[in-house]
């Protein structure tokens, strides 16, 4: 699963990062650290957080998924996780 969180987007709410703390950290007050090839292990994390993010910042590419199913819409990891940095 890949996954991509819009760094211009994200406001630090950190709603993800209580939620799919594997995939997911806060560094410092506003920056974020997260995996952007989740274990498929932690879909349902990410999509919970996915869903949970006030700003819709997180976009999940289900196109690895072992069913086929195509789809990448931040809508689309609600049903469904160490990497990259940003400052908001």
């Amino acid at each position: 699963m890949r996954l991509v969180v819009d760094l211009n987007r994200c406001q630090g709410y950190a709603q993800c990062a209580f939620l799919a703390p594997d995939v997911f950290a806060m560094h410092g007050d506003e920056g974020l650290l997260y995996d952007p090839q989740a274990q498929e292990a932690q879909r349902e994390r990410v999509a919970q957080a996915a869903a949970a993010c006030p700003v819709q910042a997180i976009l999940v590419d289900d196109l690895d998924r072992p069913d086929g199913a195509a789809a990448r819409t931040p809508a689309t990891a609600a049903s469904g996780a160490g990497g990259e940095a940003s400052d908001g």
